[in-house]
């Protein structure tokens, strides 16, 4: 699954590739706002990102976007 957030004065989105389901990172992005502590997701590769609940924009979640290999794929 494909998490995007957007930082607040930072021109480019985070991105992440997640195997965490939509309800728990929805519920992982409301309780950040809600207690003000910074949101944490770990992405496929073990990988950890933090950001500040203050800095938060916005979060979109969605599922990733396959793509074709080879010519002629529309």
């Amino acid at each position: 699954m494909e998490v995007r957030i957007g930082v607040q004065n930072v021109s480019r989105e985070v991105v992440i590739e997640s195997a965490q389901s939509p309800d728990e990172v929805a519920k992982a992005v409301a309780a950040s706002i809600d207690k003000g502590a910074a949101l944490s997701l770990t992405d496929d590769k073990g990988r950890v990102t933090v950001v500040p609940a203050g800095a938060l924009g916005y979060v979109q979640i969605g599922e990733s976007e396959k793509r074709g290999v080879g010519f002629g794929n529309s």
